[in-house]
């Protein structure tokens, strides 16, 4: 079974930036993103073309939010990507969504969605062996990409990859 992933706009924008998003596609079989979401990688000129490809290979699906009450509803709370990805989440009953922001996860646990944020996605890479070590691509985010990550939560997803 091929199992359902929808995106935020973060972990796609911040790979990309630093030019990681085979590692998603490496991953997750598929990838839904609502049209929002696709609206706001749109400001990420340098990964358009890879994301164009992504799009016309059918790896990534984009989307419109059907449940537009539901969509009301999570605007009051969150930016615009935020909301339409776990809209469509719920809507199509998604196996999890790749979200990083702090009230964007909080929203989504709260909804019953299982969540990974891309240190997540990092940490689950290097098990499956797709990367040798997470301290570079996290020192990338971090100067590449402006992805802001606590001194506190850096130590602790090296130290649990067994870097530290």
């Amino acid at each position: 079974m091929v199992k359902l992933v929808v995106s935020n706009t973060s972990p796609l924008s911040n790979l990309g930036v630093i030019g990681k998003l085979p590692l998603l596609r490496q991953i997750y079989p598929k990838l839904i993103v609502p049209s929002a979401v696709y609206k706001e990688l749109a400001k990420f000129p340098t990964i358009q073309g890879e994301l164009s490809a992504l799009v016309q290979c059918g790896w990534l699906k984009v989307l419109p939010v059907k449940n537009q009450a539901m969509l009301k509803i999570l605007s009051n709370r969150l930016d615009p990507g935020e909301a339409a990805a776990i809209s469509l989440a719920i809507e199509i009953k998604a196996h999890r969504l790749l979200i990083d922001e702090r009230l964007g996860r909080q929203t989504a646990i709260e909804y019953g969605l299982k969540i990974r944020g891309i240190l997540g996605i990092l940490a689950n890479a290097k098990a499956l062996g797709m990367i040798s070590a997470l301290r570079p691509i996290l020192d990338e985010l971090i100067e590449q990409a402006g992805f802001w990550v606590s001194p506190v939560l850096y130590q602790r997803i090296l130290k649990d990859a067994g870097e530290i």
